[in-house]
């Protein structure tokens, strides 16, 4: 038994120096979901925690723990998913011997909590040991946990594919069901009053049911935001036609009423109106991520495909893409915000005016024409909301 904390850092640095050994660069242990019928097919991973760049000694037990009992790690592999024994549990609950009866260690509080609540395949260790495309539904909860719990930035991780790896499924209370598992049992389920409330049929969880937010985050409809959408704090998510997708989101706190798509990041103070949407990278970008800038304003039911700077306002109704002409105003003005860009020409496609602070997409009601101009409002949000 490791009894001291010299023997316990000794340890861990045999293991790490063992060869091929390679520490990850996230890891966690999940609780798996799995299928009614498919005992296989791993529903949902739920993390209590997961470590990024950090607690590496941790990391370093569980692998030395699998080891231990026969299980080979090919640490040139992008990733490692091994369901845990108790036997596991409990190596590494004596290695982490020294720690045990002081507070702040929260790995070994995992542990101990895993080890009450233990049943066999229903736990599993996943390592992430390099940001490569994910291979396993494990994995790409993982890195759904790092975007949603803000350990990393959105469009930060490699998800190519992550779409494809999870299971579309019915979820009834936050718990997915096969769906070939209530077509096999409808008639008995229906007849014996069992059937359960299906709240909606989706490959991804949502937000609420996997992350706690912050004291002054706002969500009022948990299906507005999909699990892996990056909510910092003080954001407000109003109901109705308000949504934040996968891999997108806020970076600091914002109103945001209207749609946020797969990629696309809304800076500090702005405010996304009712019904405004901000394309994604599979509708109409031509797979150009967006950012819209601090203190911005889309109005209700605008439309924004490409990137905005700080300080701009999109007019209602108003849809700015990356071929919508706009007739240039306010030349001075918009120069002195912008000295590293050459306003010399009289009109410009939206896409030419990418990432320019300040600007005011608007249409004149007589002639219909598309204007860009200098911004003159200042973007202020409620204190009180956020």
């Amino acid at each position: 038994m490791i009894s001291t904390k010299e023997d316990f850092l000794l340890f861990v640095k045999q293991i790490e120096q063992k060869t091929n050994y390679k520490k990850p660069i996230a890891f966690g242990i999940a609780r798996l979901d799995r299928g009614q019928l498919n005992k296989n097919k791993i529903l949902q991973a739920s993390f209590a925690l997961v470590n990024y760049e950090e607690n590496h000694a941790s990391a370093a037990i569980m692998m030395e723990a699998l080891m231990r009992r026969g299980v080979g790690i090919d640490f040139d592999r992008s990733e490692l998913v091994q369901v845990l024994r108790l036997e596991d549990v409990d190596f590494a609950l004596a290695c982490f011997n020294p720690f045990l009866e002081e507070d702040g260690h929260k790995n070994i509080d995992l542990l101990k909590i895993i080890k009450d609540k233990f049943k066999d395949d229903e736990f599993a260790l996943v390592c992430l040991f390099g940001d490569y495309a994910p291979l396993s539904v494990e994995a790409v909860y993982l890195k759904l946990y790092l975007l949603s719990s803000k350990k990393v930035a959105p469009r930060s991780l490699n998800l190519n594919g992550a779409f494809a790896l999870l299971h579309n499924a019915a979820w009834s209370g936050d718990e997915p069901i096969e769906l070939d598992y209530l077509r096999k049992n409808e008639m008995r389920l229906k007849m014996s009053k069992q059937y359960p409330k299906i709240d909606f049929v989706d490959k991804f969880p949502r937000f609420l049911a996997h992350i706690i937010p912050e004291e002054n985050t706002r969500i009022l409809d948990s299906a507005k935001v999909r699990m892996g959408a990056h909510l910092a704090a003080g954001t407000t998510i109003m109901p109705g036609a308000s949504y934040v997708n996968f891999n997108a989101g806020t970076s600091g706190a914002c109103m945001v009423e209207g749609r946020i798509s797969s990629s696309a990041i809304v800076g500090e103070g702005s405010d996304v109106g009712g019904g405004a949407s901000i394309l994604g990278v599979l509708s109409g970008t031509n797979g150009n991520p967006i950012t819209v800038g601090k203190a911005c304003l889309l109005g209700a039911n605008s439309v924004t495909g490409v990137p905005l700077g700080d300080d701009c306002v999109v007019d209602a109704g108003i849809a700015v893409l990356e071929g919508t002409k706009f007739l240039l105003k306010d030349r001075e003005a918009l120069q002195k915000m912008n000295a590293h860009f050459d306003f010399n020409k009289e009109i410009y496609k939206g896409i030419e005016l990418s990432g320019l602070r300040a600007l005011h997409f608007r249409q004149d009601s007589i002639s219909g024409a598309m204007i860009v101009g200098f911004n003159k409002r200042a973007i202020k949000l409620n204190r009180a909301l956020h």
